[in-house]
């Protein structure tokens, strides 16, 4: 055993590079090298001499051990210095490190809040836990519509919740603004609703709101707002359309669409159906309305002086439709491949 042991630790002193010693490590102490098959076989031997069979084995293994880290940290060593004594020129030129890229939903986002800053808009934010009353009842979403289930919205202790949408905003800012109308703001964040993920929908994902609240609001001014920021993000050759629709906290309500950006309001594309909105021309945008007069009582606000009216939609869904992406889920995967692309 003591000639084996030394010829042992002999052959790992002899190892001149790391990798010859990791072949040594895996034949010697690895699942099924020289070392720990003696260990394996003590159990097989008579009673009587497994425990000086046993205790020798592992002498052995930790003495191998000890010289493999230690011939590593040798091995290590004299690399580091033959790095240093290397002829190196420092004249050369060093390589280029990779820049990132922005991300498509950071540059859709930052194109439309600078298209709403020149419009005279200013930016609000809140947080992304909010109260039931803060994201439901103050805009009269009841205890009883669908949207408060749990299969649609996740909830956290103490009447808490993620936001399901930045509405909320809305009504913090309406909260603590109410004595210096008028209002003008965009609320852009992120939000959580308990959705199954497919090529348009995620649980998670980021929105943008809007809010004006001033004497005098009209439809009319919801619809001319909403034309600019679509032609502004999506070009000057896009139309609005809009359909009516029922949301509970605005009053009439509008489902916003835009003509397709692939067929241009077209529907076809080289003789087939365009496959982006499915051969109607149109893209579902987001919804919007007049700020019902029950909602800015809620926060103080007179409605008979004062009307507003509300937009929202997904970033990613704008930056997909922008950027020709069929699948939102692209956006947030790991695959840099693609993110390089923006």
């Amino acid at each position: 055993m003591a000639i084996e042991k030394a010829e042992l630790l002999q052959k790992i002193e002899a190892a001149g590079s790391l990798e010859e010693l990791e072949v040594l490590r895996v034949e010697l102490v690895g699942r099924k090298g020289t070392v720990t098959e003696r260990l394996k076989a003590v159990g097989a031997l008579p009673g009587a001499e497994r425990a000086a069979a046993g205790k020798a084995a592992n002498v052995l293994r930790v003495s191998v051990e000890a010289a493999l880290a230690e011939r590593e940290v040798a091995l290590r060593a004299a690399e580091t210095e033959a790095e240093f004594a290397a002829p190196f020129d420092v004249t050369a030129p060093g390589l280029k490190p990779a820049l990132g890229h922005r991300h498509p939903v950071s540059v859709v986002l930052d194109e439309l809040v600078d298209l709403f800053w020149q419009m005279g808009y200013q930016v609000a934010e809140g947080p992304e836990v909010e109260t039931e009353w803060h994201n439901f009842e103050a805009l009269l979403v009841g205890k009883d519509h669908p949207a408060r289930d749990m299969q649609d919205t996740f909830y956290l202790e103490e009447a808490h919740l993620p936001r399901t949408h930045t509405s909320s905003v809305q009504i913090r800012h309406m909260l603590e603004n109410k004595d210096e109308l008028p209002i003008r703001i965009v609320a852009p964040g992120k939000v959580y609703r308990n959705e199954d993920e497919d090529a348009r929908h995620s649980w998670s994902f980021y929105q943008l709101e809007g809010l004006v609240v001033d004497r005098g609001i009209s439809l009319g001014d919801l619809k001319g707002t909403l034309e600019t920021m679509l032609r502004g993000v999506l070009g000057d050759d896009t139309v609005l359309r809009l359909r009516p629709n029922f949301f509970p906290y605005t009053e009439p309500s509008v489902e916003m669409d835009a003509t397709c950006v692939i067929c241009k309001g077209t529907g076809m594309v080289d003789g087939a159906g365009c496959k982006l909105c499915t051969a109607t021309g149109w893209l579902e945008m987001g919804g919007a309305g007049m700020v019902h007069p029950q909602v800015l009582r809620n926060v103080g606000i007179d409605p008979e002086v004062y009307s507003g009216f509300a937009f929202g939609f997904g970033l990613e869904r704008i930056a997909a439709i922008k950027y020709g992406v069929g699948d939102v889920r692209e956006l947030w995967r790991p695959n840099f491949k693609f993110l390089e692309q923006f």
